[in-house]
C-alpha cells in the first residue's frame, strides 16, 4: 500500500525493477526511485495518499538506488503508529526527484489514469478524516469514572441501575439469566442462618422447622438454570425466617455473616421456588456476585457520556484497580453504613466499616488521586434505619454520643471520613439506597453536575 501510494504521487512507470523496498521480514523488488518520499499521518498531513496509508506498523526501509558513483542513501522508519498519532516521514532529496518524475511515453499514461483513483482516494480519506474527528468529539465529552469501596457496599448495585435508568433496563433474556445466581443467593442465605442457629444454639421455636432445617442444610442448587428449585423450598424458608425464635438470632447478627439481601429473598421465596420464576429488576439489583477483575460500562447522560469501571471490593481484588488510575474525572466512593456493626467476608475479626475507612484512606492520599474529586455514597441508608436501634453504632465508635437519632450516626459517620481526608480533596457526599432505582436516579442527577464541573475543570475552561 505504501508503495502503491508512491507509486501515484511520483507518477512512476511500474516495470522499472530498480527500487526495492523491505518491510519487516518481506524483501520484494519495486519501481525504481532516484528519490524516496514517504509520510505518514494521523492527522494533519495533507497528503492524501500518505494518510490512506496511516494504519501501516512496519519497519519500512527504503533504498533508493543513487546516480552511478554516489553511495546509496538508506532512509529507515522504525515507527508504530498508534494513539499518540505520530508523523513519521523520509528526508527528501529534490534533485534526483526532479529527474525520476520527468514525463515520458511510459509513464504519462500512469499519471492519466491515476486521476480517477485519486478522486476515489481522496473519499475515502475525508471519510477517515471524519471517523477521527468524530471519535475525538466523543473522547473530549466522555468521563472516566472509577467505582471504588470495599466488597459489598454497593458497587455493582449502582452499575446495575446505569442499565435500567439510562440503558433501557434488562430484557427477558437478560432476566433469565440471573435465575442459577438468585438460587444460590437464597439457599447459601438459609444455609448461613442455619447454620448460626446452631453456633449459638437457638433452636426453632417451631417443632415443624426442625425438619426444615435439616432439608435446607443438606439441599443443593442444580447447576442447570433451567431446572427450578424444590417447590417444598419456598414454604421452607419462609416458614424458619418466621420462627419467633428468629428475632433472637438477629439480636447477634453482628457476630456471623449473612447477606444484606437475605431478608428480601426469604420474604420473597414462594416466588423464586415457583416453576415458571423469572427474575424482576427487583430481584437482580440484590443479586449478589463477587465481582473479580474490572467492569466496564459505557452510558450517556444527556449529552455527557460516561465510562464507569467497577472494580472488585474483596482485598484480593484491590491490586488491579491501578490500571484504571490515569486521567480519572471523578470517583464514586461506597460505603455502606450498615456496617457499621460487621466484620469483613475475608476476616472475620475485622470490622467492615473500619475496613472502609482504611481504604479510603489510602486512595483520597494517594498520589493518583491528587486533583480527583470524590463523590461519596453512604449507601444502605434502609438497612442502616432498621438496625440502629437494636444495635447501637456507640458498641462500635466510643466517641459516638448521638444515641439513636439516625441523622447524627449519618453524620458522625461522614465527619470520620473527612477526618482521613489529609489530601483536602473535594468531597461530595450523598446518602443512597442502591437497590431503590428512583433515589439512584434523583441521586445521579445531581453526580451529573458534580462530574460535568470537573470536566470542565480539567479541561482548563473553569
Amino acid at each position: 500500500m505504501v508503495v502503491r501510494a508512491l507509486r501515484h504521487t511520483l507518477c512512476l512507470a511500474p516495470a522499472d525493477p530498480s527500487f526495492d523496498v523491505l518491510t519487516d521480514d518481506i524483501h520484494t523488488p519495486r519501481p525504481s526511485l532516484a528519490t524516496a518520499v514517504l509520510a505518514i499521518s494521523i492527522l494533519d498531513n495533507s497528503d492524501i495518499y500518505a494518510r490512506s496509508t496511516a494504519r501501516i506498523v512496519a519497519t519500512v526501509i527504503i533504498i533508493a538506488k543513487p546516480p552511478s558513483g554516489q553511495i546509496p542513501r538508506i532512509s529507515l522508519i522504525d515507527q508504530t503508529l498508534g494513539p499518540s498519532r505520530q508523523v513519521a516521514a523520509i528526508e527528501k532529496h529534490d534533485t534526483a526527484l526532479a529527474h525520476t518524475v520527468a514525463p515520458t511515453p511510459a509513464n504519462m499514461g500512469v499519471c492519466m489514469s491515476s486521476n480517477v483513483e485519486d478522486a476515489e482516494l481522496k473519499k475515502k480519506s475525508q471519510m477517515i478524516d471524519e471517523g477521527i474527528a468524530a471519535d475525538a468529539r466523543r473522547l473530549r465529552r466522555e468521563c472516566k469514572i472509577l467505582l471504588l469501596g470495599s466488597g459489598e457496599s454497593g458497587k455493582s448495585t449502582i452499575v446495575k441501575q446505569m442499565k435500567i435508568i439510562h440503558q433501557n433496563g434488562y430484557s427477558m433474556d437478560e432476566l433469565a439469566m440471573y435465575r442459577l445466581t438468585i438460587y444460590k443467593n437464597l439457599i447459601d442465605c438459609a444455609k448461613a442462618l442455619i447454620g448460626a442457629m446452631r453456633q449459638f444454639d437457638i433452636l426453632p421455636k417451631n417443632p415443624e422447622n426442625m425438619e426444615y432445617c435439616d432439608y435446607l442444610a443438606d439441599y443443593q442448587v442444580d447447576p442447570d438454570p433451567h431446572i427450578p428449585l424444590d417447590q417444598k423450598i419456598g414454604t421452607a424458608v419462609l416458614s424458619l425466617w418466621k420462627d419467633p425464635n428468629m428475632e433472637i438470632l438477629l439480636q447477634r447478627q453482628s457476630e456471623f455473616y449473612l447477606m444484606d439481601s437475605a431478608p428480601y429473598f426469604f420474604e420473597e421465596s414462594p416466588r423464586i421456588a415457583a416453576p415458571d420464576y423469572i427474575p424482576t429488576e427487583a430481584d437482580v439489583l440484590r443479586a449478589r456476585t463477587k465481582t473479580t477483575g474490572i467492569y466496564e460500562t459505557r452510558f450517556s447522560m444527556g449529552q455527557l457520556g460516561i465510562h464507569m469501571f467497577d472494580v472488585g471490593g474483596q482485598r484480593s481484588e484491590r491490586k488491579k484497580w491501578i490500571h484504571c488510575f490515569e486521567n480519572v474525572t471523578s470517583i464514586i466512593f461506597c460505603v455502606a453504613l450498615s456496617e457499621y456493626d460487621q466484620v469483613l467476608l475475608e476476616e472475620s475479626n475485622q470490622n467492615r466499616m473500619m475496613e472502609s475507612l482504611v481504604l479510603f484512606d489510602s486512595v483520597v492520599n494517594s498520589r493518583w488521586f491528587m486533583r480527583t474529586s470524590i463523590i461519596l455514597f453512604l449507601n444502605k441508608f434502609d438497612l442502616f434505619k432498621q438496625k440502629l436501634g437494636r444495635s447501637p453504632l456507640g458498641n462500635y465508635f466510643p466517641d459516638y454520643s448521638g444515641g439513636n437519632d439516625v441523622n447524627r450516626a449519618a453524620k458522625y459517620l461522614l465527619w470520620r471520613f473527612n477526618q482521613v481526608n489529609r489530601a483536602h480533596l473535594n468531597l461530595y457526599p450523598h446518602l443512597t439506597q442502591a437497590t431503590d432505582t428512583s433515589n439512584i436516579r434523583l441521586v445521579f442527577a445531581a453526580v451529573k453536575e458534580t462530574i460535568l464541573q470537573n470536566a470542565l475543570k480539567d479541561s482548563g475552561i473553569l
